[in-house]
């Protein structure tokens, strides 16, 4: 299956689960004026040819986890190798590769930053082919990729979707007081799976299985995302840019920067810069369209460099081909162990 070969009501149903990623197929089906047969057919299609998959990822808006990004300079000849030992790597959840300033760019995501020192310290820096590693740590998320939107639903479609997505918790409830493992792995093979899959992946009784299910969804500990491969969004362009702000316009820029649609990721980072954003774009050409939207509406924002990232190998935690379609293969996150 090919991306041109998908059709608006594809999209929609696309942009209703990047919305609320484990709504009922009945309840999407209400929503899009489709039947529940139809909705299965169009999902099952696109995640067997790799174009769309739902997994699990750290919840209560990572506020429980320590994430990093990290720049990689690798030796002459030893790229290839360094990628493959970083994809297998369960702490490094996405792996970047791109056009300057930097041979890799890592997203690393740990339970607490003794765990990040250990990543850094002992394994990158002894890792065969790493010449040089610099690291930014995140000190507050304020949009991930699940926050970005298709736009291929109308006003009162996405409204619907809203009010099936699962409130955000503002603060992490307690643990659930079972071993939440067995559960939490199988969702980040299949995030849509239901109480029945859940029972037959982890070999227990499906009543049990929807009681701790409930439990599970209820403390905090995962939130869900509908990801895409690029060819699909029709955003194919991914750059990321680093930036510094003066601590008293921060807030202002992180709200102007929320509004736009370009905007997949935005991070308050430790070190000479302050600021990390990913932008999707649909061209190369639209790059310099979102730098003069900086100097218009941001002119205090200072932007250090932007690079596009050639190929993702890796996006958290699943293998993605050339094309950026998932491959089957996936290293769950380290971060998702529950704590203890």
């Amino acid at each position: 299956m090919r991306a041109d070969e998908l059709d608006e009501r594809d999209l929609q149903l696309l942009h209703g689960l990047q919305i609320a990623p484990r709504a009922t197929w009945t309840d999407a089906a209400r929503i899009l004026g489709a039947t529940r047969a139809t909705l299965v057919a169009r999902w099952e299609r696109m995640r067997a040819s790799g174009l769309a998959w739902v997994s699990a990822q750290p919840g209560n808006a990572y506020r429980d986890v320590t994430l990093a990004l990290v720049e990689v300079d690798c030796l002459p000849g030893t790229r290839a190798g360094v990628v493959r030992a970083l994809c297998e790597d369960a702490r490094v959840v996405t792996v970047e590769e791109s056009t300057r300033g930097r041979d890799l760019l890592l997203t690393v995501i740990t339970r607490d930053m003794p765990a990040l020192t250990e990543f850094l310290f002992d394994t990158l820096e002894s890792l065969p082919g790493v010449a040089r590693q610099r690291s930014h740590v995140a000190t507050a998320v304020h949009r991930h990729g699940s926050h970005w939107r298709l736009g291929a639903l109308g006003p009162a479609q996405e409204a619907a979707f809203e009010r099936l997505a699962p409130a955000t918790s503002s603060a992490a409830s307690a643990p659930p007081q079972f071993d939440a493992w067995p559960l939490i792995e199988a969702l980040a093979h299949d995030g849509r799976a239901s109480a029945a899959d859940l029972a037959r992946a982890t070999g227990h009784n499906p009543a049990t299985v929807r009681r701790r299910l409930g439990r599970l969804l209820g403390s905090g500990l995962v939130s869900f995302r509908c990801e895409l491969a690029a060819e699909v969004s029709g955003w194919s362009v991914s750059s990321t840019w680093t930036a510094r702000i003066d601590p008293a316009g921060h807030d202002r820029a992180v709200a102007a920067l929320a509004t736009l649609p370009e905007l997949r990721m935005c991070v308050s980072t430790t070190g000479e810069t302050n600021l990390a954003m990913t932008v999707w774009t649909r061209t190369v050409e639209e790059i310099l369209h979102i730098e003069r939207l900086f100097g218009a509406r941001l002119p205090e924002l200072r932007v250090r460099e932007n690079a596009i990232n050639l190929r993702t190998p890796k996006r958290m935690g699943w293998m993605l081909d050339s094309a950026g379609r998932a491959t089957g293969t996936l290293v769950v996150p380290a971060a998702l162990r529950p704590p203890g």
